[in-house]
């Protein structure tokens, strides 16, 4: 019931003008940041682990505006699932996308670390390529099939589960499809090496590595932002990355983590702080988000 009535406010909201629902989504996030307790104590412990050189005062701050653009980013959702071709056309801005058409038909890995507004540059590409996912499924059934349908609403998009694996991705690359893929989160030891991100061992798979030698495919990074003030969002796409893979999938997840810090410090609200990044710790160190 709870999520169906959340479906149907996203619903609602997506007629508001951005500038509104901007609003009303920061709103929403300082609720959440009241009310989410498990969540604002993780995103305090992640920024006090990343973060050591601000003051508490200072992380403070930068967690009630994580909180805020967090509930942007929920409530805006409703716009890629319901608003038109056109109005997101005019939303959603790119540049570097010369860096996307020079590769068409070759296998393409969109690497997008997990900014918040990550589903924006997922639906703004979508109405120019055929792209292939990797999703998780929702607990609420009524949410997956909203999220699945208004990720495939445009073109011709292939969403695989990761309870599936990464075979038909891995066979989606090498029909040139391109890959958007997300792999910048704790998904446990299993295939994952501890490499620093801000200076914290962090439990890093070397998926984007592996599949870009399996597949022989390019690795072009592409980070969206929301915009200050309700004006859209900027999806940005990078150059492919030179020599990589480098045979080494440590040396390349690093890599991967070195390039999210950048692209974090340009925008630290806006990275998905209240994940628990650090949930698997190296053997014999305790635990960062309590038993």
């Amino acid at each position: 019931m709870i999520a169906r009535l959340g479906i149907a406010a996203m619903w609602l909201a997506h007629w508001l003008p951005l500038a509104l629902l901007a609003r009303l989504g920061a709103l929403l996030g300082s609720l959440l940041h009241l009310l989410a307790r498990e969540r604002r104590q993780v995103c305090a412990t992640n920024l006090q682990r990343c973060m050591p050189g601000l003051s508490a005062a200072e992380r403070e701050r930068l967690a009630r505006r994580h909180f805020r653009a967090l509930g942007r980013a929920i409530l805006e959702r409703g716009l890629l699932w319901w608003a038109s071709r056109r109005r997101l056309l005019e939303l959603i801005r790119v540049t570097g996308i010369e860096h996307i058409e020079r590769l068409r038909g070759r296998p393409i890995i969109l690497f997008a670390p997990h900014f918040l507004a990550l589903d924006a540059g997922f639906t703004r590409l979508a109405c120019d390529f055929d792209l292939a996912a990797i999703y998780a499924n929702q607990k609420s059934a009524p949410m997956n099939a909203v999220l699945l349908k208004g990720r495939t609403r445009f073109g011709h998009q292939r969403m695989f589960s990761r309870q599936d694996g990464v075979r038909a991705a891995l066979v989606a690359l090498r029909q040139g499809v391109p890959l958007y893929y997300l792999p910048d989160q704790d998904y446990g030891p299993r295939d994952a090496v501890f490499t620093p991100f801000f200076g914290v061992p962090a439990a890093t798979i070397t998926g984007l590595s592996r599949l870009a030698r399996l597949a022989g495919a390019h690795v072009v990074p592409c980070v969206t932002a929301m915009l200050p003030g309700g004006r859209g969002y900027e999806l940005r796409c990078y150059s492919a990355w030179e020599g990589f893979p480098s045979g080494d999938d440590a040396a390349d997840a690093r890599r991967m983590n070195a390039f999210i810090e950048e692209r974090v410090l340009e925008r630290p609200e806006q990275y998905n702080w209240a994940h628990k990044r650090f949930k698997t710790r190296p053997p014999g160190e305790p635990p960062f988000y309590g038993a």
